[in-house]
């Protein structure tokens, strides 16, 4: 049933609801007239409830519901599942169904656990598009509903003017009225068309106090203009466009309620005068607490209760003492106080609006499947959409943000306050080489600081509403001192106030705030930092002179990848936990030791996780997302041919390019005249593959000491292993031995090394710069790309780098930080076809660049022309599915995809169980890396012969809902 919110009970605005209000009328005085008065009384009462109390609390409410005839709970701290089965308790003890209600302003966690949480209204408060949160109010009723709530006690409508507020705060969404009430109206719509009734608090305005009414009886000093203009502003909008229920405060505010210290809930003046008449308010009026500090210490139980009523209020939120407050109300029709048709008015209103909740056909809660209900993925999805668009970036005088040119950047993290900042810097790692500098020394910390380009600030405190986010002395000192020295990014992951405590910001380049110290925060922030996405968010109020309401500097998104849920990129996160259970299928199986995948969609990375070990052995290292893998044959297409698309652009190759042309030496061979296309698409009839290493094994199959050392001198300096140099000559050996090589018969297909070999040699002779210099400096520098690397072992530590095989052939050790490709490694390491190593995110990004049209992080890198010249099939209709250096989707049965991808898609697959896809027509990047070679790779390909990397492909494209 969806719910007809009106505050005239019975008006008629059309036929189907004059039917309905003549039923909800019916029902009313049936219900009413069978209610003795003391019941009647008790319908006024929504009593205190917690599920995370002992059976003696619970019998007290059985106690309640079954004597006192009480008319609603409002519960408090516990969890899901036992408040549910306490609700379907009580409900069934109940002679007239129960109101529930909760305060949930971010959602249901504040007061349970396991349940899901929102930003604060404050940071709502610096989101712009209303509609974001007007979803936020659907979700919030949703899970209410689910957990049989009728009433969320929000929203928060204070106008927080006063930065020094103790209870409000965070509670708001922000210090002007416009601001507040074009939220509030939000997420009370939000809330209501889905049927769960929103309630406006804390009247007539708790904005502006420095007191918490918890605790004693704050005072509210405005004049009754001043009131009407600011404070009761929102509630006059709200109540226009159907409000269900206000919350009156405990206030002390003379300009409407003469009596000295006399609470706004008991005064006559402010609920009927002001809230009913002038206001016209018509809903359901609930008193605050009536526990709190700010009213019990004005009157005792049973007073306060009838006091209250008789001011006007409806229902009596969290009497003390029911039984008492009954007898109060007794003995208040005795002496006239009291009378029928003031007890009708409010009993009649609630069971009406319990009519329109559907408590006259009132079903128990479903207890089967409550926590996932409470928890669905789409709620993650909306709550990474309102910190994406609340983020807010106050100052950014040098353009520090987005950060571009990384290749031109020394970045140094330094953490500030007491929470955690791990998701935070794992991201920031994600992006650019980031040194986390952990000293608690200043002096050591300014000296350490000295050599670097930027420094992002962190200031982590932990995420609870009424904590404690000013800096410290200490921090402040810190703040200024580096900021002297260095180009600062200082981010707050806490609320905006604690800015106020610094009182100069003209040293601090950028300032960001993130407004909440939480994972998704942490996660957000980065991709402002670095420019995956482009800051949105205004402040919801002001610091000092400094920055005002309203400001926020919207900052530029340049085409970086960043991290997103999956729904929000049009993917079903249920789907692709199944590449969870087949990445555990291929490690159960030894198909592989461990492995990581990468997942992204529209430029955002939607599922990055690593399974099993490095290797085999116990207690081998799990692998880290951060952990490189020899990622052997994707080599060609992330370190040789972006170099060799670039020399297209400058106009230095063509596809007609004639080897000889390219590499003179090769003039008078049988090679002379491939063509770039034909090497390139694998039918310029090379062979597949000289295995080079056996020419340099002894009789007893173990290197030569003609060709190796076991330490490096002037003439055995290439290191093929640990321990192991070649002679510095040997790559010419290699390349007189491809030149020297027999051409296959025909020209067709056939996979071979020696183009990506040959290119190398070009590339190098060319610009005069070795391989690992151009991709580095060309790409991987600039991409942000840190963990892409020949010969790991210079740059990282052992520990980080996956082994790939137990060579008992060649090297006759572990292979570990040395490229598994024994021509490679007889190259030192660097070759075309194989040598480098990476992890998953990294590749992704060489292949979003790719997938971008050669642009990445606000540069290009490869013409349009020249990608769409190399993503082509020339040869399909001969049978050779080949691109231009990269591999496309099978032609017939038999090939390196699941078979469900695009035709436009491309990649490549590598010998140690790797594999990197990328889909322009899906937007999809997809890397698989692995170290399936361990220890054998002369053992069965099972991981191959599976298709483990092909069905994990075909789980992700199952997963597009869109």
């Amino acid at each position: 049933m969806r719910y007809i919110l009106v505050f005239i009970l019975f008006s008629v605005v059309s036929f189907g609801q004059k039917k309905s209000n003549l039923s909800q009328e019916v029902w009313v005085d049936s219900v009413y007239n069978q209610l003795s008065f003391d019941e009647k009384v008790g319908q006024l009462f929504m009593v205190a409830a917690y599920s995370n109390k002992d059976e003696a609390h619970n019998k007290s409410i059985d106690r309640l519901i079954e004597e006192n005839k009480i008319g609603g709970l409002i519960f408090f701290q516990g969890g899901p599942v036992r408040q549910a089965k306490l609700t379907n308790r009580y409900q069934a003890k109940s002679k007239v169904p129960l109101f529930i209600g909760i305060d949930a302003e971010w959602g249901l966690s504040m007061r349970l656990d396991s349940t899901y949480r929102y930003p604060w209204n404050m940071t709502l408060g610096a989101v712009q598009d209303m509609k974001l949160i007007e979803k936020t109010g659907n979700q919030m009723a949703k899970q209410s509903k689910r957990m049989g709530i009728h009433f969320n006690f929000a929203p928060v409508i204070d106008i927080n003017t006063n930065p020094k507020n103790p209870i409000i705060g965070n509670r708001s969404f922000g210090e002007t009225k416009e601001n507040v009430t074009l939220r509030a109206l939000a997420l009370m719509k939000g809330l209501q068309d889905e049927g769960v009734y929103a309630t406006a608090k804390h009247f007539p305005g708790h904005g502006d106090t420095s007191t918490d009414s918890h605790h004693t009886l704050p005072t509210v000093q405005f004049d009754k203009n001043r009131l009407d203009d600011v404070e009761l502003y929102p509630y006059k909008e709200l109540i226009k466009n159907g409000l269900t229920s206000v919350m009156v405060a405990h206030l002390n505010v003379p300009s409407i309620e003469p009596r000295e210290n006399y609470p706004t809930s008991i005064s006559y003046n402010v609920v009927t005068n002001i809230l009913k008449n002038e206001l016209q308010f018509n809903g359901l009026i609930f008193t605050d607490a009536l526990n709190m500090k700010g009213a019990s210490n004005f009157k005792k139980p049973g007073d306060i209760d009838l006091e209250a009523f008789l001011a006007g209020n409806d229902i009596l939120l969290f009497a003390e003492n029911v039984p008492v407050a009954i007898k109060k109300f007794n003995e208040a029709k005795e002496d006239g106080r009291l009378t029928e048709e003031r007890l009708a008015y409010s009993v009649k209103k609630i069971l009406a609006y319990k009519y329109k909740a559907n408590l006259q056909n009132y079903q128990p809660i479903v207890l089967e499947n409550l926590y996932n209900d409470l928890n669905a993925v789409e709620y993650d999805a909306l709550n990474y959409q309102l910190y994406e668009n609340a983020v807010t970036v106050i100052k950014n005088e040098t353009k520090s943000i987005p950060v571009a040119q990384l290749d031109k950047e020394k970045i140094a993290y330094v953490k500030l306050g007491n929470d955690s900042s791990e998701v935070f810097v794992t991201k920031l790692k994600s992006y650019a080489n980031v040194t986390q500098i952990t000293s608690k020394n200043l002096d050591s910390v300014l000296v350490e600081l000295q050599d670097y380009t930027k420094v992002i600030i962190g200031y982590h405190k932990s995420d609870g509403a009424w904590r404690n986010h000013n800096l410290t002395f200490r921090e402040l000192l810190w703040i200024n001192q580096i900021a002297k020295q260095n180009d600062v990014i200082l981010t707050f992951f806490t609320k905006p106030y604690s800015l106020l405590t610094i009182k100069n910001f003209e040293s601090v380049e950028t300032i960001i705030v993130g407004y909440q110290n939480n994972a998704i925060a942490q996660t957000v922030v980065p991709q402002v930092i670095f420019g995956a996405i482009g800051s949105k968010g205004k402040l919801p109020v002001s610091i000092e002179e400094h920055f005002k309401v309203n400001e926020g500097i919207e900052t530029l998104a340049i085409q970086r990848l960043g991290f997103e849920i999956p729904e929000n990129v049009g993917m079903n996160s249920k789907i692709l936990t199944k590449i969870d259970s087949i990445a555990k299928y291929a490690i159960d199986k030894k198909m592989t030791p461990g492995l990581q995948v990468v997942v992204a969609r529209k430029g955002k990375v939607v599922y990055q996780k690593s399974f099993g070990n490095h290797t085999y052995e116990e207690g081998a290292a799990k692998v880290q997302n951060t952990d490189l893998y020899d990622i052997a044959s994707l080599t060609k297409i992330i370190g040789t041919l972006p170099n060799i698309m670039q020399e297209f652009d400058k106009g230095n190759l063509t596809l007609e390019t004639k080897l000889k042309t390219m590499l003179p030496v090769f003039k008078g061979s049988n090679k002379e005249d491939a063509t770039v296309l034909d090497m390139l698409t694998h039918q310029a009839r090379f062979q597949p593959w000289i295995p080079f290493y056996k020419a340099t094994l002894d009789s007893l199959n173990k290197p030569s000491e003609k060709y190796y050392r076991t330490r490096p001198t002037v003439e055995f300096q290439l290191k093929v292993a640990e321990d192991l140099y070649l002679r510095r000559d040997y790559n010419d050996t290699i390349i007189k031995a491809i030149a020297t090589s027999e051409l296959l018969a025909k020209k067709q297909y056939k996979y071979s090394d020696f183009s990506f070999i040959l290119f190398k040699e070009y590339l190098e002779k060319q610009n005069g710069k070795t391989l690992e210099y151009l991709a580095k400096n060309n790409f991987y520098n600039q991409l942000g790309a840190t963990s892409i690397t020949y010969n790991p072992l210079h740059h990282f530590d052992k520990s980080v780098v996956i082994p790939t095989e137990n060579d008992n052939y060649f090297r006759y050790q572990l292979v570990h930080g040395y490229v598994h490709d024994m021509a490679a490694a007889m190259q030192g390491g660097i070759s075309g076809h194989a040598g480098l190593f990476s992890n998953a995110l990294d590749i992704a990004k060489v292949m979003q660049m790719y997938l971008q049209k050669g642009n990445y992080g606000g540069m290009r890198y490869i013409t349009e022309a020249t990608l769409q010249k190399f993503n082509t099939c020339y040869f399909c209709k001969d049978g050779n599915r080949r691109g231009v250096g990269f591999d496309k989707p099978q032609l017939g049965n038999e090939g390196p995809t699941c078979g469900c991808v695009s035709l436009t898609s491309f990649g490549h697959t590598g010998f140690t169980g790797t594999m990197t896809w990328a889909d322009p027509e899906k937007e999809i990047v997809y890397v698989f890396l692995s170290n399936r070679t361990f220890p054998d790779s002369n053992a069965a390909n099972k991981l191959s012969k599976e298709n483990i990397r092909e069905n994990i492909q075909k789980v992700i494209y199952e997963s597009i809902i869109e």
